[in-house]
């Protein structure tokens, strides 16, 4: 299947892409044979990608906040977590 352009790729899959690449980086840097300079600069990529997960969560609760009470959305409780295992 032929990759969509950036531009046309959704929140939810440029997020899961940018957490499966942050914990390669992690990964890589937890085995500690990278040099100081590969290190930093796996670092600052890992900040990067941090951010862009960071930012995708917060569109995603504004999505369901708007969605569970689009009048006043500020209002709207937060989900209860679900019991364990599932």
């Amino acid at each position: 299947m032929p990759r969509k352009p950036a531009a046309e790729t959704s929140p939810v899959a440029h997020f899961e892409q940018s957490l499966d690449e942050l914990e390669s980086l992690v990964e890589k840097m937890e085995l500690g044979e990278m040099s100081l300079e590969e290190s930093l600069a796996a670092y600052e990529r890992g900040v990067g990608l941090y951010r862009t997960c960071q930012s995708a969560l917060e569109q995603a609760e504004l999505r369901v906040r708007l969605l569970s009470d689009p009048e006043q959305p500020d209002t709207a409780e937060p989900f209860a977590p679900l019991p364990d295992g599932q």
